[in-house]
Order: structure tokens, then sequence, then C-alpha cells
């Protein structure tokens, strides 16, 4: 049986702590071979050098050696998105029973009964200020506040948060874009028509906004704006060289390809040079893969692990290795 409690403050709208389920040797997690075997959707690596998947069938951690899915004994949750604190903790994101929080000792687990604007969290963001951005709602170690179209705010169902340089928040939703001064939402225009369905907003080094979407990869450097492809994106990365990398369908998009989810575009990881990115034609460069490309890593030692419908891979400049089979195959 798992310890199990529930805690409720008796002042304050939504000031619950969720449900709070305590690690013993009953529900510690699996040690396996073996990555996810389904759908992965993002990968970080921790200040420890770990690597954490968020997937389908549970949350892994890896050491180098060995996978651990943390989440098997505790929750049958589908998870989607992940995060890691300042303080060094865990923020996990499912699709349908909202976001655990996870210590190394135990897991709470925040719901819409908590205050989260919806159960399906796509999108976790730690701000400036240490605040947890769960999509549409903001925890303050408290409680959280949730943003709505009073505020300005008309989709909750959000892809990618980031806050630039000048303190502004930039929210990408399955419908606009969104930019928050801290006071009011407003939807971010181009020629008068709304960036729609972005899935990743990133930052560069130099203060420049990229959105990647089903419209493609944009760059917005506060006058104007260039696009790089019409091609879909889904993920964005600016590499420690300035390189911008991208997850999207292969620029040669050759004919659909067979999978067990049907048949389906090539996607490619593409990395824009960085010393290119003021030409009209910048050099783009692709690693290749057969199937759909989720969220992607950079990791330390400069190999690239990235999610797609049938679990985790990682690229290390000469070979894409899945994880379906001992980790040796």
């Amino acid at each position: 049986m798992f310890l199990i409690s529930v805690f409720c403050s008796s002042c304050g709208q939504n000031q619950r702590k969720g449900q709070e389920i305590i690690i013993n040797s009953e529900n510690k997690g699996v040690i396996t071979s073996q990555g996810p075997k389904w759908i992965t959707r993002n990968v970080i690596q921790d200040r420890q050098g770990n690597i954490w998947i968020a997937a389908f069938d549970g949350v892994f951690r890896y050491d180098g050696k060995s996978f651990l899915n943390i989440t098997s004994k505790v929750t049958s949750a589908r998870f989607f998105s992940i995060l890691e604190d300042r303080k060094g903790n865990f923020w996990l994101g499912s699709i349908g029973s909202g976001v655990y929080y996870y210590n190394g000792k135990s897991f709470q687990n925040y719901t819409t009964g908590d205050g989260l604007s919806r159960n399906n969290v796509t999108c976790i963001y730690e701000d400036r200020t240490g605040n947890i951005w769960v999509g549409a709602s903001r925890y303050d170690g408290k409680s959280f506040q949730t943003f709505t179209a009073k505020d300005g705010l008309t989709n909750n169902n959000v892809n990618s948060i980031i806050e630039d340089k000048t303190g502004k928040f930039w929210f990408a939703t399955t419908g606009n874009t969104f930019v928050y001064d801290g006071k009011t939402f407003s939807v971010f225009t181009h020629d008068g028509k709304p960036f729609t369905n972005v899935r990743s907003i990133i930052e560069d080094k130099k203060g420049n906004i990229w959105l990647g979407g089903s419209d493609g990869l944009w760059r917005y450097d506060s006058r104007t704006f260039t696009n790089f492809t019409k091609k879909s994106v889904a993920d964005i990365i600016e590499d420690k060289n300035s390189n911008i990398w991208t997850c999207s369908e292969s620029a040669e998009s050759p004919a659909s390809v067979g999978s067990e989810t049907g048949n389906i575009q090539a996607w490619a990881l593409s990395r824009y040079d960085g010393n290119s990115l003021s030409n009209k034609k910048p050099t783009v460069s692709e690693i290749k893969n057969k199937g759909m490309i989720f969220g992607f890593l950079i990791a330390f030692d400069g190999s690239i692990w990235f999610g797609g419908f049938d679990g985790v891979h990682r690229y290390d400049g000469k070979t894409i290795t899945d994880f379906k089979n001992k980790e040796d195959h």
C-alpha cells in the first residue's frame, strides 16, 4: 500500500498542497536496461548529468548505465513535460492527471482541484523570481494563480513559455501566441495575423525571439521578422556556439514512411549555422530520422537525445541508438 495523505490549507482559495505519496520500498522505481517503449515527448538533463525522459509509459532517469522508471509504481499517468527547478526538485507534467512535484523522497500531485487551469500539462517553466508556471497557472510556492480570458489569455492549452531579457513573458498556445507584460496579455502578430499553434519559443543570446510551429521557423529581432523554413517545427534549441537547432519535417520531405502509427513524414534534427544566420540562405545540416521527432536535448557531452513515437533515441555524432533493447545492442 502507498502511504498517501492529503493536505488542505484553511485559508485562501486554491492553497492546497495536493496529494502526497511517500516513496517506500513498495513503490520505489523500477530499474531496467531499456528506456521508454511508448511516445516520448520531452528530454532534459539535470545538474548532476542524469537524463530525464517524460514518456507515456512513465518518467525515466538515465544515469549513464541504466534507466529508472521513477513513476511506474506510483501512477499510470502518461507524462509529457518535465522541469528541474533551481532547488533541484522536479515537476512532471502529465496528460489528464495534472502535475507531479518530486523531491526525491515523495511525490505531490496537483490537479484542477488545487487550482491548475487544466489537467493536461504540456509545458512547465520557472521564471527568474522562482515562480513555477504550469501552463496558464503560476505557482508561488503556496498557491496557484490561473490566468484566463479575463486577463487576455484566451487559450490555456500552453505549448511553450519563456521570460525574455526585458521581463516580458511569451506564451505559445495551440491557438494564438501571447506576450504578457505583467499586467495584460496581448496577441503577438505579424502583418496583422497572429502566430498560431507555435510549439516552441526561445530567446537567443542576442535577444532575438525564435518561434517554431505549424507555420515554420521564424526569428523576431524586435523590429523585423525572418522566416527560415515553412516546414512544421516542434522544438528549438540554441547551443553553446550560437547555432540554432530544430526538430522539424525534413527539408527534403520524402514520401511518407511506414510506421506502427501509420504513414508519417520523415523528420530531422536541423542545425542552422550561427555564423550564417544573417545570410539569405543560412547553412543548414540535417540528421534524418524515419519518424516524427518531439522534444530533444543537447547533452553536456554533445550527444543529442530526442523523443519519438517509439521511445527515446541518442545521436552520438555517428549513429542513432534506441533503447528498446539492452544498452549494448
